[in-house]
């Protein structure tokens, strides 16, 4: 390959064998084409995506996001995009989801600031760069031009750090004074990399907890288990931590997956912020987004858990809405969980008492209800989210 052809944004992705999903929304568009124009395009691009509407990004990701254009959102876009290129090609080593969010310059006087967000996401990785554009000194294409080139910058430092390229000089040439961009990315363990690609069902972190505390690696058996997306680790928790390690009488172990049934995997730079917030106490790491699946990862362990997520339990849609998988899962957890300690929570205004339900007996049987004296704290991650005390 000609040095020449090594200095466009294509020949050093096909160089580096890079197998891309390209998903843009509310702007960054131009990239397609930038890319797309290039002979050899080809044996790079798997699929790209343009989510416009906001009936099409819930699809893509799962549910309502917060803020359609925002750092966190472009990250999830770009695990999209991963996950989709991984399907796509059967690989995972050179895959990669590439993702712009942005919101530019309108036909109107638009209201709040110009800004573009981009992320990638890959095996090895995540990366993200947001640029706020000064308010009413370019176009809407010149806005999109810068867009399109940003995404280009991210897409390749990737997987090249060419600090001297064409695409980069003309973007910083574009800037005004008072716009930087802003960069972050997250380089993950070897062990965090092999949970991703499904070589690890469960993985410990080190979190600084004594060493005479920690969680001994690779055995996930006779554990006291709480899960949870902890997005945030609240108050809630820890008291409801304190109290079942009473009852179990041994130490909680946390235990956060990176996959959701219906939503993207976590990106690393999410995993990093979540799991920050575990220091001192003892945190594992899965891929196991069900209740079936936590057990299969941590055996013949107790598991702490809220009302709402003991119903989902007994809930024969959460099993394709068939019976026999749902006696089937019940039979499991009846068998491999070495017990259940089941809080209540407010829910509409009226505390939900999971003593209450109706479940089968067997399952009854091997719960440990916490009723309303013994604990009642009236607060919830989404609660914390809603009034953006989380970001």
């Amino acid at each position: 390959m000609s040095s020449h052809v090594l200095q466009s944004p294509v020949g050093l992705l096909q160089h580096a064998g890079a197998q891309i999903v390209l998903i843009v929304s509310g702007g960054g568009s131009q990239v397609i084409p930038k890319l797309l124009a290039e002979g050899g395009a080809g044996g790079i691009m798997l699929e790209a995506l343009v989510p416009y509407a906001k009936s099409a990004m819930r699809d893509l990701l799962g549910s309502e996001p917060g803020t359609y254009c925002s750092d966190q959102t472009v990250r999830q876009m770009a695990v999209a995009g991963w996950q989709r290129s991984v399907k796509l090609s059967n690989e995972v080593t050179n895959n990669v989801g590439v993702a712009a969010t942005a919101s530019l310059r309108a036909g109107n006087q638009k209201r709040g600031q110009h800004r573009i967000h981009v992320a990638t996401h890959h095996i090895r990785g995540t990366r993200t760069a947001t640029l706020q554009l000064t308010k009413n000194v370019r176009s809407r294409s010149e806005e999109e031009h810068i867009a399109a080139l940003l995404c280009l910058d991210v897409l390749v430092g990737t997987f090249i750090e060419k600090k001297e390229c064409p695409w980069r000089k003309e973007l910083e040439s574009l800037l005004v004074e008072g716009e930087d961009i802003v960069r972050e990315q997250y380089m993950p363990p070897d062990s965090w990399q092999k949970l991703f690609s499904g070589d690890e069902l469960a993985i410990p972190v080190e979190t600084n907890i004594p060493a005479e505390s920690r969680c001994i690696s690779g055995k996930t058996q006779d554990r006291l288990i709480f899960s949870g997306s902890f997005a945030p680790l609240h108050n809630g928790h820890l008291a409801m931590a304190h109290l079942a390690e009473e009852i179990a009488e041994r130490p909680v172990e946390w235990e956060l997956s990176v996959s959701n049934v219906d939503k993207p995997m976590l990106d690393y730079i999410e995993v990093l912020r979540r799991a920050e917030q575990f220091k001192g106490k003892r945190l594992w790491l899965s891929r196991a987004p069900t209740f079936i699946e936590k057990i299969q990862a941590f055996p013949h362990s107790t598991f702490v858990m809220g009302a709402d997520t003991y119903r989902r339990l007994t809930d024969s849609k959460y099993y394709g809405g068939s019976q026999q998988q749902l006696h089937s899962a019940m039979q499991t957890i009846c068998r491999k969980a070495r017990g259940l300690i089941v809080f209540g929570r407010v829910q509409n205004g009226k505390f939900e008492n999971p003593a209450d339900f109706n479940v089968p007996t067997p399952l009854r049987e091997v719960t440990y209800f916490v009723s309303e004296r013994e604990f009642r704290i009236d607060i919830s991650s989404s609660h914390i989210r809603a009034n953006k005390k989380w970001s």
